[in-house]
């Protein structure tokens, strides 16, 4: 195993083990519940949505080690980003799923998960999170189709 290998697992490792925003909001939040059968994932994140940024993004729920961790990793790489930017974000992870070469500049933690598209089974796992932002942005813009609570 190369180096960066190493350094990937032990970061994937670090977000599963020590969760970055695990709980849930007290306030008013948008709350959206996925799962992924396959793996048995299953999160439910929520985000307050205010002024058009994510003021906070939390999560809870259980799945193997990349599920958790891109939840981990997506929360604190969104919270504070005007929703623009967190749609960014996502689109710049569903383009590392598909093997395209990308930085995150500001959270290079997510550059971890990389190597989980060498494993199609796994990236659904990986994107979970990342799908769970996507529809609690759209919710939370008034678009409420498709809305799984």
């Amino acid at each position: 195993m190369s180096q960066l290998d190493d350094l990937y697992r032990r970061v994937i490792m670090d977000h599963y083990k020590t969760p970055r925003n695990r709980g849930e909001i007290a306030d008013d939040s948008v709350t959206i519940n996925l799962n992924n059968p396959t793996c048995g994932d299953r999160i439910s994140l929520q985000l307050q949505l205010e002024n058009g940024s994510v003021s906070n993004a939390k999560f809870t729920g259980e799945g193997c080690s990349i599920s958790m961790s891109s939840a981990s990793m997506m929360t604190e790489a969104v919270k504070g980003k005007s929703i623009e930017e967190a749609l960014k974000l996502a689109d710049k992870f569903s383009s590392l799923m598909q093997g395209q070469e990308v930085e995150f500049d500001d959270y290079e933690d997510i550059e971890a998960l990389s190597g989980v598209n060498k494993f199609p089974a796994r990236i659904k796992c990986a994107t979970l999170a990342w799908n769970a932002l996507r529809k609690g942005v759209e919710h939370g813009q008034g678009k409420h189709e498709g809305i799984e609570q």
